[in-house]
């Protein structure tokens, strides 16, 4: 016999035990069922996953703007960050700012020395391969900087004049204030691909 159900008992012709308790029990256990749903969206995307979607051309020409981003922020809590990883910034004077969020690349680790010269980045005195620009670094020199203990030095690939504000301007970027890590472009779908 199915529980929950309505059904006569065969010996009786009665309803079981199992009988609804009614138009009110039906909804307490659909606002019920919605609750825990609701719950759990929020979870997931508070420490699991969520898209995010690209404002401005600091990216190009990896990201163009509108394109939707699948962020992975378990990478906050399991993992760890690499150079080449796109992540997601939060500002930290976020509520002052017109973009509270960042979309940039990591490119220098904690210990690093980071420098910008005649167009090239360098990294720990050596020229880094960036395969994913398109062009030299046209804003000029960066004065040697080591990255602190806990943070990233991140760039937009857009190299062009003033086309990002990164870490050449707010400096290293801690940990803490990176949302997760940007893995998949998943719309518009001729553009899906891994990043």
């Amino acid at each position: 016999m199915l529980s929950g159900t309505n059904l006569p008992d065969k010996a009786t012709g009665e309803l079981g035990e199992g009988a609804s308790p009614g138009l009110i029990g039906e909804i307490w256990d659909w606002f019920k069922s919605i609750l825990v749903a609701l719950f759990l969206v929020v979870l997931v995307h508070q420490f699991g996953f969520h898209l995010s979607t690209v404002k401005g051309s600091s990216m190009q020409p990896t990201l163009q703007e509108d394109e939707w981003l699948f962020i992975n922020k378990t990478i906050r809590y399991i993992g760890s960050l690499h150079r080449g990883d796109v992540v997601i910034i939060r500002e930290d004077d976020a509520e002052h700012s017109n973009h509270p969020y960042l979309v940039k690349r990591i490119v220098g680790l904690p210990g690093d020395k980071v420098e910008i010269k005649q167009g090239r980045l360098y990294i720990n005195d050596e020229p880094l391969a960036e395969s994913y620009v398109d062009s030299s670094i046209e804003d000029g020199r960066f004065s040697p900087h080591i990255v602190e203990a806990d943070s990233y030095f991140v760039m937009g690939d857009n190299r062009h004049r003033n086309a990002s504000f990164d870490s050449r301007s707010f400096g290293s970027v801690p940990s803490k204030q990176i949302e997760g890590r940007a893995e998949w472009i998943v719309w518009p779908f001729k553009q899906i691909r891994a990043l």
